[in-house]
């Protein structure tokens, strides 16, 4: 977008931010009454009012279908929960327990038999506990049924509930949708919900719980409110400042609070992307030439026959790939073709995928084979050094083919070489050096993913990065134009006001002029 037309683009939301103000009075004094007016002489309306039929939730919500769906997962277990959300979860509720007149205490588990409301048969013996707006979790009426987990109950049941009025199958997250639109969770907060039922090892539970926890959208929320002040004051600035209305210094104590800002936002994103490489896993790749020993490194550590092993040379042509938890970390492993010249079209495109998948990793343990390396040390060290890639481990496989006086001299010399990483003699045949291999990879991993339970909460989602580098970018405009056309500069906080709100799920403009009527006593 030119100048021009972010200039001019400026000054019609400078005139529009008072004159909503306005426009927000002039809705509230003349046209609900005359609303009220109409309603009051024509009857009822066909439709139901923005009022809530229960205390406390939300009008919207108050007209929503009332859905159901199986939450604790298909297939067979002891116990299954059958939740349900709505304006209709009391008729559900009454229908199907047996409540003829008062509804259970809330909160509180009662044995009861679950009926068919069309025929009255008794389908299971099961808890059923009842949750009042807002005091749920989806900030709705909700009910909950506990019942035995056998796929013709929980059929039963569910095509019990179809025929209750009122009530349909939920579609997949709306329990969760209806809790942020409740405000019960915050957009950061549904994240961490899904990255938490998604979590496969130890690590990830622990991030995903921090989050959900609300930490990361606490953080951002602070920046969204502190951009929201600033912004009220740039534009109360422009809007009456030419009337001395405006306290002196607003505009200074504004370029102190975007500079801070805008530090802080760039320090959160030199992360090293470490809370997105532990929700989705450290891409871990093993790589080497032919006959190196890549794909029994691979089976050992996955503890399994994974990759086919053989001793003709170019077996693995295509990238093998396995999950592993590595010690409470995710790890995504892959074993490559050997990286060798060849006329073999099939063997090429495997070595092309491999050098790709290379370019692409965050850790690649290079596999070099023991008995190819040359007897001297510094002739041993330069060939070890052509096989080096960002963030690697050099593995020195089938160490016992050599003489046990050879192993120890070999790894007491290259230990002491300048400017070469550490070198791990293993033996997938014997196990030897695998232990201590180990150890090593789990602590790399480790420390690529960092320790998600300290320090300030971590970027966890790609989208979350996309908005906060359009956030940093929006406040270098700030600064760019501050001194020269404060229109611009405005907008430039409006964009990054708007970019933290899609994060968070929280933007409007209402807020921004709230603080101005806040903050400023205009026209006093």
């Amino acid at each position: 977008m030119s100048n021009s037309c972010l200039y001019f683009y400026g000054c019609i939301h400078r005139s529009k931010i008072v004159q909503l103000k306005y426009r927000f009075l002039w809705a509230l004094f003349i046209i609900y009454p005359l609303n009220h007016f109409l309603i009051s002489s024509r009857g009822a309306p066909p439709y139901r009012l923005l009022s809530s039929t229960c205390d406390g939730a939300p009008a919207a919500l108050a007209d929503a279908d009332t859905i159901f769906a199986l939450s604790s997962g298909h297939g067979r277990c002891g116990v299954a929960v059958v939740r349900v959300s709505g304006p209709a979860s009391a008729t559900a509720l009454r229908c199907m327990a047996g409540f003829t007149q008062r509804l259970p205490p809330p909160r509180t588990a009662l044995l009861r038999s679950i009926t068919d409301p069309r025929s009255t048969e008794v389908l299971d013996r099961g808890l059923v506990l009842w949750f009042p707006a807002p005091r749920s979790f989806s900030g709705e009426d909700s009910v909950e049924f506990h019942i035995h987990g056998g796929p013709a109950v929980v059929t039963a049941v569910l095509q019990a509930l179809g025929s209750v009025p009122g009530l349909r199958p939920a579609e997949a997250g709306e329990f969760t949708r209806r809790a942020f639109q409740a405000g019960k969770l915050g957009l950061t907060e549904v994240e961490g919900l899904g990255d938490l039922i998604h979590a496969e090892t130890e690590a990830q539970r622990r991030q995903a719980l921090r989050q959900m926890s609300g930490e990361l959208g606490r953080l951002y929320q602070d920046w969204s409110d502190r951009l929201k002040r600033c912004l009220a004051h740039v534009e109360a600035f422009i809007d009456f400042s030419e009337d001395e209305l405006i306290e002196d210094g607003v505009l200074n104590r504004v370029d102190v609070s975007v500079c801070d800002l805008q530090a802080e936002i760039e320090r959160h994103l030199k992360d090293e992307r470490r809370g997105e490489r532990l929700r989705s896993g450290v891409q871990v790749v093993i790589a080497g030439a032919t006959n190196a020993g890549k794909s029994s490194l691979l089976n050992k550590l996955c503890q399994r026959p994974a990759a086919i092993v053989s001793p003709i040379a170019g077996t693995t042509r295509d990238v093998v790939e396995t999950a592993l938890d590595l010690g409470g970390f995710p790890v995504l492993l892959s074993d490559t073709a050997g990286l060798r010249d060849s006329s073999d079209l099939v063997e090429r495109e495997g070595v092309r995928r491999a050098r790709e998948r290379v370019e692409q990793a965050d850790l690649t343990l290079v596999v070099v084979d023991s008995a190819h390396l040359p007897s001297e040390v510094d002739r041993a060290a330069a060939f070890l050094r052509e096989h080096l890639r960002n963030r690697c481990l050099l593995v020195l496989n089938k160490a016992d083919l050599l003489p046990e006086k050879q192993r120890q001299k070999l790894d007491t010399e290259l230990r002491g070489v300048s400017g070469l990483p550490a070198v791990h003699l293993i033996s997938c045949q014997t196990n030897e050096g695998l232990k201590d291999f180990l150890t090593v990879l789990h602590s790399s991993v480790k420390t690529l993913c960092g320790d998600p339970l300290f320090g300030a909460p971590t970027l966890t989602q790609a989208r979350h990065r996309a908005h906060l580098q359009r956030c940093a970018a929006a406040l270098a405009q700030y600064q760019r134009y501050r001194d020269t056309d404060l229109a611009l500069a405005a907008e430039g906080v409006r964009l990054a006001v708007t970019s933290l709100g899609r994060i968070t799920g929280r933007v409007g403009a209402e807020e921004i002029l709230d603080i101005i009527f806040k903050d400023f006593c205009i026209g006093k």
